[in-house]
């Protein structure tokens, strides 16, 4: 039995060559992007391709600040916003409602939960209208407010949270603080908020990754004049050609925060998944 399982966990030289293709696959469009950054114009044109940076960087983001259509640097903070008001409220809601769906008993709690499940099913292009409409009726048209406030809660926030929540924290325990007078809030925060950590963690950083990725509906409710990131970079596409190495510089720079943010939490994510998996 031993020599099975060790037979399973070994690693064949098979296994280290898919995983360089898979590594190299992924990386090469970031590469490609940030060579063509660094290049004129003409280099996205080039056969056989260029394959190494060039030196024209500098001059292709000054292009970009340059550019008062893009509005750069402020997509650039509103993204930094959004972004990290959206998370903190994806964890706090998504925690709470989680916890209460889990462990606190109701009436309605099983049809209020499928509702919440039946709203991921729905594709977002189906509420673009109607949102829009009503960010006109509360005059949050080309603010903030439009790409905030929608998002502060997520469906499938809530429903993982619910998950591990399951299984993270015993009735027992729960049980053990109310006799020792604990309010159902300080239950939540002293108890259940804690054991929920690592999937709080892993559902902070996709809600963010996500928020800052998101393009439909803030293109649809923001201008140029109060854009974020994404939309500063449709801007620059504006014109009867497309300037890539202004563009791929503009993408290169909007890319760092993403990085920075899964090279400082990357571990916990990793390790929230693999605990999540462990538990079930």
């Amino acid at each position: 039995m031993v020599a099975a399982s060790a037979r399973l966990w070994k690693t064949s030289p098979l296994t280290y060559i898919a995983l360089v293709i898979a590594v190299l696959a992924s990386i090469y469009p970031f590469y490609y992007m940030f060579v063509i950054a660094t290049r004129s114009l003409d280099a996205i044109n080039s056969v056989p391709p260029p394959f190494t940076p060039g030196e024209a960087f500098g001059a292709n983001f000054q292009r970009v600040l340059d550019n008062e259509n893009a509005n750069f640097f402020k997509g650039v903070i509103n993204s930094v916003i959004v972004s990290t008001v959206v998370t903190v409220a994806v964890v706090l809601t998504g925690t709470l409602a989680g916890f209460a769906f889990a462990k606190l008993r109701f009436r309605g709690r099983n049809g209020l939960l499928l509702a919440i499940v039946v709203t991921m099913m729905v594709p977002t292009q189906l509420g673009l209208i109607p949102l829009w409409s009503m960010m006109q009726d509360l005059g949050w048209y080309d603010t903030l407010y439009a790409v905030t406030v929608p998002f502060l809660v997520s469906a499938f926030g809530v429903f993982m949270m619910r998950q591990y929540a399951t299984q993270a924290v015993s009735d027992e325990l729960i049980e053990a603080a109310r006799v020792d007078g604990c309010s159902t809030f300080r239950i939540y925060w002293n108890v259940v908020l804690p054991a929920l950590r690592p999937a709080a963690a892993v559902l902070g950083l996709l809600t963010f990754m996500d928020t800052w990725n998101q393009f439909l509906w803030p293109f649809a409710a923001l201008t140029n004049e109060n854009p974020t990131l994404q939309v500063s970079l449709a801007f620059l596409s504006y014109a009867y050609y497309t300037d890539y190495s202004q563009v791929f510089a503009a993408t290169a720079v909007g890319t760092v925060p993403l990085l920075l943010v899964f090279i400082l939490f990357g571990r916990q994510i990793v390790g929230g998944i693999m605990e999540g998996a462990v538990k079930s």
